[in-house]
């Protein structure tokens, strides 16, 4: 068996009542696609397929090798899983989606950043505030890196990185948006200035609860208004 040999089985039957009974043996359904293969029903051990994303760097982008029980035109087959359906509560796979790839063609795939580096900034103080944790490439399956670097050490508070700052591996095109905001070093606030705001809420709040009274002051009663029409 290969290092990352997959077992699958080909099913006919479909459905929830079909699902339910998998899982109930310990196996979870999935289909398996590619760009020129029409989607095939399998099923497969849940626990296999964790051992393998999660024993080794790749995670979801572990290139699988398929082992169809009984043969066919699946077996020996290469896959990255595209989709992964969890138990939102217990984390239990539920539903696998395959996705076959030919070597020698290039795909899309997901792939983390990784930070390298101290911020210039930190030292000064500032913050890092990271809003992207991966971004989209296309390579060879063969050459899809598990993790890409992205130095920081030059960047100083009010500054930012961006996609398009990324140095990427030979081998390997951009795909996501270039003018995305990977990171920034920001400046933290000083405490004058969050007393300062604190207090002009309080004095809008105090503001606003007086225009309130004075209003409740002016407003005639109901029953003024009844004597006044008599």
């Amino acid at each position: 068996m290969a290092e990352n040999a997959l077992s699958i089985s080909i099913r006919e039957n479909t459905g929830k009542g079909v699902a339910r009974k998998l899982r109930a043996v310990g196996r979870i359904p999935g289909v398996c696609y590619g760009k020129k293969d029409a989607p095939i029903s399998i099923d497969l051990d849940p626990k296999q397929l964790r051992r393998l994303l999660e024993g080794g760097d790749a995670g979801m982008n572990t290139l699988l090798d398929l082992e169809v029980v009984g043969g066919g035109a699946l077996d020996g087959r290469t896959v990255l899983v595209r989709e992964l359906q969890k138990d939102p509560v217990r984390g239990r796979y539920l539903h696998a989606d395959l996705y076959t790839v030919d070597m020698e063609q290039a795909i899309e795939v997901s792939v983390p950043l990784h930070i390298s580096g101290k911020a210039a900034g930190i030292e000064q103080g500032g913050i890092l505030d990271q809003a992207l944790r991966e971004i989209e490439i296309e390579c060879r399956p063969d050459a899809i890196p598990n993790e890409i670097l992205v130095d920081v050490s030059a960047l100083e508070v009010g500054q930012s990185l961006h996609v398009r700052d990324i140095e990427l591996p030979a081998g390997v095109k951009l795909r996501s948006d270039p003018e995305l905001s990977v990171l920034s070093v920001v400046a933290p606030q000083k405490e004058e200035e969050v007393a300062v705001e604190e207090v002009e809420g309080e004095e809008a709040e105090v503001v606003e609860g007086e225009a309130a009274d004075e209003g409740k002051e002016s407003a005639p009663e109901a029953g003024d208004e009844d004597k006044a029409s008599d």
